[in-house]
């Protein structure tokens, strides 16, 4: 790898969420959000006619109005003195939603890349970046510099969309990450499980230790990917660490 190229990775954070709805019941939510959340569900597709209580837990923790976000993985390239590429994923959890992304917050300010940060994820743009801000928003943080986007043209944003990047233009199509893993004969997760099972999850079995270690599979696909698409190459499964 070039130098140029060992200095942009190292800018670079992976980043994936994962999202489950407010409440494990759509009866405990308050009787306002009940009303607010029937009136958006009557404009989605709910085509296997779920009731209201199935429907609420299926499609709820996708949008951060009526979701909460419970880890946020984070992936970083580091080069040895050979220049060999090293990918660590750490996860950050808390107590609490706030207590996760004010660690998240901390972690953007003090990275060493400062104003030449650049954080990457797949359908970042239309989900990860804009949940992170709104979730943010509703905990009374303070956006990060990085997430700053009102007013700034697009190439003043240092994101990176791996689907945005696939799509070359093409704002209709959407192509999920485990398709182009497949593609680019990527290995993919290890952990069976999908979006639409982390409430599921989260809230009848209580193991979140299989969604953080899903979330960290999703965040070294997510790399692997990033680095196919720019032909260089995949970095050594044995150079691969996971802090979970």
């Amino acid at each position: 790898m070039t130098e140029n190229t060992t200095k942009h990775l190292k800018n670079i954070l992976f980043i994936d969420i994962e999202t489950v709805s407010q409440e494990p019941h759509i009866d405990l939510l308050d009787e306002r959000m009940k009303k607010l959340w029937l009136k958006k569900a009557s404009y989605l597709q709910n085509n296997d006619k779920l009731p209201d209580e199935d429907f609420y837990l299926k499609r709820s923790s996708i949008h951060a109005e009526f979701g909460k976000i419970i880890c946020i993985g984070i992936g970083g390239i580091f080069f040895d003195d050979n220049q060999e590429p090293t990918l660590r994923v750490k996860m950050i959890r808390g107590e609490s939603e706030k207590e996760i992304l004010e660690q998240f917050r901390a972690i953007l300010e003090k990275h060493k890349a400062a104003a030449n940060l650049m954080l990457c994820a797949h359908n970042g743009k239309e989900f990860d970046f804009p949940y992170i801000c709104r979730r943010m928003l509703v905990n009374g943080i303070t956006l990060p510099r990085i997430l700053q986007v009102s007013g700034k043209k697009p190439w003043e944003i240092n994101h990176i969309d791996t689907l945005d990047l696939w799509k070359f233009g093409d704002y209709k199509h959407f192509v999920p990450l485990d398709l182009l893993a497949a593609l680019f004969d990527i290995p993919g997760s290890e952990t069976e499980v999908s979006g639409e099972l982390v409430n599921n999850l989260y809230y009848v079995e209580h193991n979140q230790a299989k969604i953080e270690r899903y979330c960290a599979d999703q965040i070294i696909v997510l790399t692997q990917l990033y680095m196919k698409m720019n032909n260089w190459s995949l970095i050594n499964e044995n150079n691969i660490e996971v802090l979970l």
